[in-house]
């Protein structure tokens, strides 16, 4: 049991840094095409790349890292009475909101609709960055 539980929680941080990958980099890509919305041949390559690393990588990378979040919880159901997984929860929670978000905009920017500006997307970049620093804190110190 004791392996099955590492094994888990080694593949969890693996597939985590992987959608923390795409969750830093989604908005950059918004910000570039945001900024190129008049040329459309580079409009068609930025709504690529974001579609490839959409389903491509976050998608699966989130999946699989909440898949594997629930196993260990499963593994160890006594951290559930713990605060700091339930704040680490909630942040989870937040970026599965802001990944369906980034898809929301991906589509919306493929359509040519640009309701959000380069500079709203540089500020809302910082979102998943944030994210990390509570949620190693979380983890690691325990505050609670």
């Amino acid at each position: 049991m004791e392996s099955l539980y590492q094994w888990s929680r080694a593949l969890h941080i693996i597939f985590m840094v992987a959608w923390f990958a795409g969750l830093f980099y989604i908005f950059r890509l918004f910000v570039y095409h945001a900024k190129f919305k008049n040329n459309s041949e580079i409009c068609q390559a930025y709504s690529l790349m974001e579609r490839k690393l959409l389903y491509i990588i976050m998608h699966p990378a989130m999946l699989l890292t909440i898949i594997l979040g629930i196993i260990l919880i499963s593994l160890n159901p006594a951290v559930m009475k713990a605060p700091w997984m339930h704040a680490k929860l909630t942040f989870v929670v937040l970026l599965i909101a802001y990944q369906i978000f980034a898809g929301i905009t991906h589509k919306r920017f493929t359509k040519g609709d640009f309701f959000l500006s380069e500079k709203t997307c540089r500020f809302i970049n910082e979102v998943p960055t944030i994210a990390l620093i509570a949620i190693v804190i979380l983890v690691v110190v325990r505050p609670f």
